[in-house]
């Protein structure tokens, strides 16, 4: 398994994987209020990245950090809808679209 840091960046509405110095991957959301859901609405993984389940990390950790903060989500990314759809103990905290 790759070694990634996992980490929040909201001064960009974003959560990113990182490998070593490098973003390999980061999912983009947006608020419509400061205390409304989160809007999962695109994840990019680098190509040099892809099929090390980076993106699963990634999106397994914003979840888990979402519901931390007591916020819901809303999937409109197709990547982060699949990924729920895929792991039914999300189905609680998000909306798919």
């Amino acid at each position: 398994m790759t070694e990634a840091t996992f980490v929040h960046d909201p001064g960009r509405s974003r959560y990113e994987i990182r490998v070593g110095d490098e973003v390999a991957g980061y999912a983009r959301y947006a608020r419509r209020s400061h205390d409304g859901p989160i809007d999962f609405r695109h994840t990019v993984v680098e190509p040099r990245f892809e099929g090390l389940g980076l993106g699963a990390r990634l999106v397994s950790g914003a979840l888990d950090d979402v519901r931390a903060s007591g916020f819901r989500a809303v999937a409109t990314c197709p990547f982060v809808a699949a990924y729920v759809k895929r792991h039914p103990e999300y189905a609680d905290l998000v909306s798919v679209t």
